[in-house]
């Protein structure tokens, strides 16, 4: 039996997205994990304080016994590691944890202009020289390139599990209920109760899903909602209501559109940043920019297939080194 160590961002995450990526990681990495020891330790917190790196302990003892570790997804990378990122709580002084890992789907958040010499110290000291490293972007691809990895772009692996079959089975045309999502970190109430507006005008039945922390607090904000249903904030919750049957996705957060295509969900997903745009245009993801929302109401009633544009060979090419 081998021993796997997985860095892990739904670990002390207010973000559900964090599980949506995770639970496509485990059931892509099950040919590999499935059967051995697995030990997940969160990047959103410390693995070890301080005073506890001088001597060895549980973490310590897992990581170096690892055979294989890996960085799991989200837009992981920063530019800058001396600014302080919630989503990677990393240091010069735990990067010894991290040792020879390998990245799993991840993508790059530009958190500053240049990268400045202490991130790419800790980035070649915890990256594998020996494996190659799958990203879900080419501009993540070419960053890490430039500092001497070895990068297969992947996507994101919430896409890995599309093919041409499986998007025949999503529906084209529009549905009678319809679950969004809002994003409380990107406000912008304007764009958002047009969104609302336009969804009561179109739909029978409204249902908001919480997928962030705040998104409850900000979604009371706006005017016509009282109607609307709130699903709880948990992934089964909003798994159950996808299931359902007879329901659209539209929203402004990327992954819960994802997740909703996973359930054979139509869905059209609202880009608010350049994650969702970079996927539209890469992926073919139906999404919408923000600034032409005066289509929305053409694209909720006309018929479009869901056609995402995967390279399962590129895929292929970065399992088959571990097996």
């Amino acid at each position: 039996m081998k021993n796997y160590v997985l860095f892990d961002p739904a670990e002390g995450t207010q973000n559900l997205g964090d599980y949506i990526i995770m639970e496509a990681i485990t059931k892509q990495m099950d040919f590999l994990l499935n059967g051995n020891f697995v030990t997940h330790f969160s990047t959103h917190t410390p693995i070890a304080r301080l005073y506890q790196n001088f001597r060895k302990n549980m973490a310590s003892r897992a990581c170096d016994n690892a055979d294989k570790k890996f960085i799991c997804g989200t837009n992981i990378f920063k530019n800058s590691l001396l600014r302080l990122a919630p989503d990677w709580n990393i240091n010069y002084f735990n990067i010894k944890y991290y040792k020879d890992s390998i990245a799993i789907g991840c993508g790059f958040n530009m958190n500053s202009k240049y990268m400045d010499l202490y991130t790419k110290r800790i980035y070649k000291k915890i990256l594998s020289k020996k494996y190659i490293h799958s990203v879900r972007d080419e501009r993540t691809k070419k960053i890490l390139e430039e500092l001497g990895f070895k990068v297969i772009n992947t996507g994101c692996p919430t896409l890995w599990g599309f093919n041409e079959e499986f998007c025949k089975e999503i529906p084209t045309k529009k549905s009678k209920d319809v679950v969004f999502t809002l994003t409380f970190y990107e406000k912008n109430m304007e764009r958002d109760q047009f969104l609302i507006d336009t969804l009561i005008k179109n739909y029978e039945k409204l249902y908001f899903w919480v997928q962030g922390s705040e998104d409850y607090e900000y979604f009371k904000k706006f005017k016509n909602v009282n109607n609307i249903e709130i699903i709880n904030p948990t992934l089964q919750s909003y798994k159950e209501i996808l299931q359902r049957g007879n329901i659209d996705y539209v929203g402004t957060r990327l992954h819960a559109g994802i997740y909703a295509m996973q359930q054979k969900v139509r869905s059209i997903i609202l880009a608010i940043d350049n994650r969702a745009r970079d996927m539209a245009e890469t992926y073919n993801i139906n999404a919408l920019d923000q600034n032409d929302l005066e289509k929305l109401e053409q694209k909720i009633n006309s018929e479009f297939t869901t056609n995402i544009n995967i390279n399962h060979d590129k895929i292929e090419e970065w399992k088959k080194q571990f097996i």
